[in-house]
């Protein structure tokens, strides 16, 4: 019996974005990407639309702002002082940067902004997912499917991107007893 993409399912997904007419990724199904599905590795409506599916399953989807990366939001755009920045004169529009939000604790939220002007006093970033906005038209092929190990449902992501979290996991592993 084939299994179906359900919650603690591991799937393995080729597919092409795109956004306003443009290709924005392509992934083949030999670079298929997978995901724990019901763990929110993915945007929420290519999540449900994967719902039930099963190896060999193609279909297209439009995604809304609102069930993809989000609507944009003026208000997650922000302006810093030029002298907060150590190499001031490297700074250029369109940058990305990173910024530690909790610089109080070790392991702090580091956000990523792009930045959208400067001047000699003054950066303004913009910290929307450069796909906020956007809807997104996803076409797609189911490539695998299988059931999640106790350690990839522990961790609330597939094997493949245990690397992508290894800092964030090495904290966990402690915690939890885990053994690599």
């Amino acid at each position: 019996m084939a299994h179906r993409l359900t919650n603690n399912m591991v799937g393995s997904i080729a597919y092409k974005l795109t956004v306003d007419g443009q290709l924005i990724e392509d992934i083949s199904p030999q670079d298929a990407i997978e995901y724990l599905h019901g763990a929110e590795n993915i945007v929420p409506g290519l999540e449900a639309a994967l719902q039930d599916k099963t190896v060999g399953d193609t279909f297209s989807v439009v995604v809304p702002p609102s069930e993809g990366y989000g609507d944009y939001d003026e208000e997650d755009i922000a302006q810093f002082p030029r002298s907060d920045f150590e190499e001031a004169d490297a700074l250029e529009v369109g940058m990305e940067i990173e910024f530690d939000m909790d610089e109080d604790d070790e392991d702090g939220i580091i956000e990523v902004g792009k930045i959208i002007d400067l001047d000699e006093d003054t950066v303004t970033v913009d910290f929307n997912h450069p796909l906020a906005g956007k809807t997104l038209h996803y076409d797609v092929q189911v490539v695998e499917v299988r059931p999640a190990t106790e350690e990839e449902l522990a961790l609330g992501v597939p094997e493949s991107m245990f690397d992508m979290f290894e800092d964030d996991f090495e904290d966990d592993e402690q915690d939890q007893g885990y053994k690599n």
